[in-house]
């Protein structure tokens, strides 16, 4: 049949009130409950029926069956709980299978709500998926229950649909066109009123039949719920109302974490004992839009809960947070509102999955924010003033059990420095930033290798402002870093694995949490922690920190700047407590002429601070206790001339170490058979596995080889890596220097794909 072309809806009077159905329309029906709707559909069911059309019954609520087992009708069941993504591309895909002019009967839309605890997402579904029917010339009846959702909610369906029709029971059956594309007659608009065996179809234009009309939807809107706020929303509110008159049922709790926190059982466990209902009202007057915070939202505030419950010290020492939490739910508002469903939807196929991600991801650093969206960006904008705020990634896969993403998705600063349009511009870009980098290469590759490719991966944001200190035009924390329960490096004998590690950085954190090139964190290992790796001065020196992270407030960005260059600006008490002097490099500049103090960085007299360092393994190892998993954290430190500190606990994730439960023994072996021999050097948790190929390099010769060709021995380690994949065997890669460095001098330049 040709595009617009009429259809019977097996009802004549319908037919004359609406000239027809027509091929592409998508029909909802604003309905009190099903059994107005079945008024409607089953006339339309029974004359698709006879028309021998393609009809088909789209299954998914836990409503009962609107449609039975029947001839000329197939049923096809589909599972919203698998999440908004994988429901809507399995419906996507369902109708591409059954193709042009196709018929449905669509479950109720009001059941998603419930599912998905928001009318925004059910908006959504309808948003994506009512264009694509009406691209494949179908005809598709949704019941939608009247007083249920968002007038938002409602308005994204009217403005998507192609009829929208208002139904009402009194002593008659009334039915109100609110829309009809592309077609009009005198009374289309105004209410009619059909007998209940759907004959006599009447315009309600008399005064009489008009009082009776509005006396029925009078008698309706009592019943209604507040239709100014989303479904989420008033779901919050009716829970803070119980709480306050003394209730708060487990049923809630439960939606609260399933919908808001996260939907992993044993972390939900893991809040319902450390969190009180206050927090969780207190989380959602922080959040903007609904959905998810995220797992790296939530995994901080378990920890800070955990440790301030179980941890009476660090009360003296805590650092408060500040933050906000962009629900997963504007994530996918987003795509769906910047027109890139369809590309996500080729993304997620094997084809597609590289091939369609630089276009996703350029679409989701060009698109625009819906208006609503945007004044709450701007709210919190004026909350935090100028001072500065760190934009993070926090999607649903992100630091839980197995599988942490470290370092896959993006972070951004925004110094927050300039007017208010111009703040949120630089806002706006850097939520942009973060959506993108899900489609980023070695986010993808790490999704694929751990078998995620096809997982619900919706990303949150969490929004924090910056833990630090104004040193002049600059602004960073004395010191930050990040923590773990269980050290994967052990430089000497004595020294325990269990009591934990630091890696601790003067300035922002990032110089401990991204590798780089030419400079040196300071490592603690917990049980000795003012303990340095270096024996003399000069290897102290050579091997420390030589650049800070900062954040310049002029200039309005992240820079790294040396330390020698910040010296002016720092006063001498927070020299002492985080550098050191080097006398034998003053004394030699003496020599010369050029005498000048020389500082450098070590956190010395931190360290040698028993109260943060036996706070430091404390808190790491009560959270390894309550995970029942060794875990990492992200930690900044802030002191004052007077010594005082405090911690502010950003992060905290399962670490996933390896084989940690048993020794592995190593056994004596005679010379022959010994291939590499290791001493008086340290390797990171390791693995008993057998070895069926070993790719080595060596050290001498590739030093040796030109700096220009040295690119070739990263090229050559992935073909190989690739000559081996899906053959079951292991391989052992032995290479001088950093792995994955961008420096080919400090190392084999190979990239995640490369050993992957």
């Amino acid at each position: 049949m040709g595009a617009f072309d009429r259809v019977l809806s097996g009802i004549p009077g319908l037919d004359d009130l609406l000239d027809y159905i027509r091929m592409g329309d998508n029909v909802v029906w604003q309905v009190t409950d099903l059994e107005e709707f079945r008024y409607f559909m089953e006339p339309f069911v029974e004359q698709a029926i006879r028309d021998k059309r393609n009809l088909i019954y789209m299954r998914f609520a836990d409503h009962e069956p609107l449609l039975s087992p029947r001839e000329g009708l197939k049923i096809f069941e589909f599972n919203p709980d698998k999440g908004f993504e994988a429901f809507t591309v399995d419906i996507y895909n369902r109708i591409t299978i059954e193709g042009k002019d196709a018929f449905y009967v669509f479950d109720s839309l009001s059941s998603l709500q419930s599912v998905w605890y928001t009318d925004l997402m059910m908006g959504n579904f309808f948003r994506v998926t009512c264009p694509y029917l009406f691209k494949l010339d179908t005809v598709a009846y949704f019941p939608l229950l009247r007083g249920r959702h968002s007038f938002d909610a409602v308005a994204r369906i009217r403005d998507t649909t192609q009829l929208l029709l208002d139904v009402h029971t009194g002593d008659k059956l009334y039915v109100h066109p609110l829309k009809v594309w592309n077609r009009y007659s005198a009374k289309m608009f105004l209410p009619h009123s059909c007998s209940m065996d759907l004959e006599d179809f009447k315009a309600v234009d008399g005064g009489v039949a008009l009082s009776r009309y509005y006396q029925i939807l009078e008698e309706e809107e009592a019943q209604k719920q507040d239709q100014n706020f989303d479904s989420h929303d008033r779901f919050f509110s009716m829970a803070k109302l119980e709480y306050q008159q003394g209730r708060f049922r487990e049923e809630t709790e439960n939606q609260i974490l399933e919908s808001t926190m996260t939907k992993d059982k044993r972390l939900q466990e893991m809040l319902k004992k450390y969190f009180k209902p206050k927090d969780y009202f207190k989380l959602r007057d922080r959040m903007i839009g609904s959905g998810a915070i995220g797992g790296k939202a939530c995994g901080m505030l378990l920890a800070r809960k955990i440790v301030h419950t179980l941890l009476p010290e660090y009360r003296a020492h805590r650092e408060a947070h500040d933050s906000y939490y962009i629900g997963s739910d504007v994530f996918y508002t987003y795509i769906v509102s910047n027109n890139c469903w369809e590309t996500r939807i080729a993304q997620r196929t094997e084809e597609g999955y590289f091939e369609k991600a630089g276009q996703l991801q350029q679409a989701l650093l060009s698109g625009e924010f819906p208006s609503n969206i945007r004044e709450k960006f701007r709210s919190v904008l004026e909350y935090f003033g100028q001072s500065p705020i760190i934009v993070r990634s926090s999607s649903f896969l992100e630091d839980g059990f197995g599988n942490a993403f470290a370092g896959k998705y993006e972070s951004v600063f925004c110094v927050n420095q300039g007017t208010l349009e111009e703040r949120l511009k630089v806002f706006e870009d850097a939520v942009r930033r973060v959506y993108a980098s899900i489609m980023d290469i070695s986010a993808l590759e790490y999704r694929k290798q751990r078998g995620l490719e096809h997982r619900d991966e919706q990303m949150a944001v969490l929004v924090q402002r910056v833990s630090g200190s104004h040193w002049g035009d600059y602004f960073f924390p004395a010191a930050a870093g990040v923590g773990y329960s269980y050290s994967a490096y052990k430089w000497s004998k004595d020294m325990d694995r269990s009591a934990g590690m630091l890696r601790l950085v003067a300035g922002l954190g990032t110089r401990a949490v991204d590798r780089t090139e030419n400079d040196y964190p300071r490592l603690v290992n917990l049980d000795r922690p003012a303990v340095s790796m270096q024996t003399n001065v000069a290897d102290k020196h050579r091997f420390s920190q030589k650049n800070m992270d900062v954040l310049d407030t002029k200039e309005n960005r992240l820079l790294t700047k040396s330390t020698d260059s910040l010296m002016e600006i720092l006063p001498l008490w927070y020299k002492r407590a985080i550098m050191e002097r080097d006398y034998e490099a003053e004394e030699a500049l003496n020599r010369m002429g050029r005498w000048r103090q020389v500082w450098f960085v070590t956190c010395q007299k931190l360290l040698e601070n028993r109260e943060f360092t036996g706070l430091m393994q404390k808190l790491l190892k009560t959270l390894e206790q309550v995970y029942g998993n060794p875990v990492d954290i992200e930690y900044t430190v802030n002191i004052d001339e007077e010594g005082a500190f405090v911690v502010n606990l950003l992060q905290c994730r399962p670490l996933f170490t390896g084989s940690r439960g048993g020794k592995v023994e190593i056994p004596s072996l005679p010379k022959e058979k010994t291939f590499f021999h290791l001493k008086d050097s340290s390797v990171g948790n390791s693995l008993k596995k057998q070895i069926h190929v070993v790719i080595q390099i060596e050290p001498k010769l590739y030093y040796e080889y030109p700096y220009g060709k040295k690119h070739q021995v990263a090229e050559a380690v992935g073909k190989i890596n690739r000559y081996y994949k899906g053959s079951g065997k292991n391989i052992l890669l032995m290479t001088p220097g950093r792995v994955g460095t961008s420096s080919p001098e400090l190392g084999v330049p190979v990239t995640f794909a490369d050993i992957s």
